[in-house]
């Protein structure tokens, strides 16, 4: 769904969602007053925490936009159960927490009859087979991993996952995943670089793949022109590539 458009401009496409990797809420106060209606839906991550991440949220709110607080949270079922209920009372739109079964039961119940929807993350998307092995995760590909993760999240009550773009036709695929969210990060236009993910998708292939929604930072937010950028990707957004679910 797109937000409506105002007079001159193209209407906003609700799929693209903003990472507002920025130091603090002046930064993406202004970098949001300078994408205006090109933009309607935003991400809070957690290194804006110390830096007004809350208030930001909530005056993008206030502002019409939707909003996705990515927090990642992981803890002991009270714990996790009480912070989500706050977040709940703001009216975020989604709220990341870690995938594992008991941690999205506790939000889940944390989160009650509010229609925030709650995204279970799979595996970072900076992480590879070493990186796993380092950290003593069970063996297997990350491909497998990704699909067992979400279909054991999604079988404990998250709305969607967090996942890799090329692990969304497979998670599309998995039968509990009808009527489920799949948001993909790692997503970058044609020619930029990837950063700091390890496996990244444009965004036609990325939403081709069954992604419901992408999210991009830096392509947008160190862009000469943002707003460009934002109009680039809405056109590569209207006619995605639909590909086979064997993509690892």
């Amino acid at each position: 769904m797109a937000t409506a458009a105002t007079e001159g401009h193209p209407m906003a496409d609700d799929r693209l969602i903003i990472a507002l990797d920025v130091p603090n809420i002046v930064g993406g106060l202004e970098l949001a007053d300078r994408l205006g209606d090109a933009v309607s839906f935003y991400k809070v991550g957690l290194g804006m925490l110390t830096g007004g991440g809350f208030a930001l949220a909530n005056e993008l709110k206030g502002r019409g936009k939707r909003v996705f607080l990515d927090m990642k949270l992981f803890d002991i079922g009270t714990t996790v159960e009480r912070a989500v209920a706050g977040i709940a009372a703001q009216e975020i739109d989604f709220l990341t927490v870690h995938g594992d079964p008991p941690v999205v039961r506790a939000a889940v119940a944390g989160r009650g009859d509010r229609p925030m929807r709650l995204l279970a993350v799979t595996i970072l998307t900076d992480l590879d087979r070493a990186d796993l092995d380092a950290c003593m995760i069970t063996g297997g590909t990350l491909h497998r991993l990704v699909i067992e993760r979400a279909r054991r999240a999604l079988a404990a009550g998250a709305d969607g996952v967090i996942a890799p773009p090329k692990q969304a036709a497979a998670l599309r695929a998995l039968p509990g995943a009808a009527g489920k969210l799949i948001v993909t990060p790692g997503v970058r236009p044609s020619g930029a670089a990837p950063g700091e993910h390890r496996r990244v998708a444009t965004p036609a292939d990325a939403i081709g793949a069954g992604a419901d929604h992408i999210v991009v930072g830096r392509p947008v937010i160190c862009a000469d022109d943002p707003v460009a950028a934002v109009r680039a990707i809405t056109k590569n957004l209207a006619t995605p590539r639909v590909q086979g679910a064997s993509g690892r």
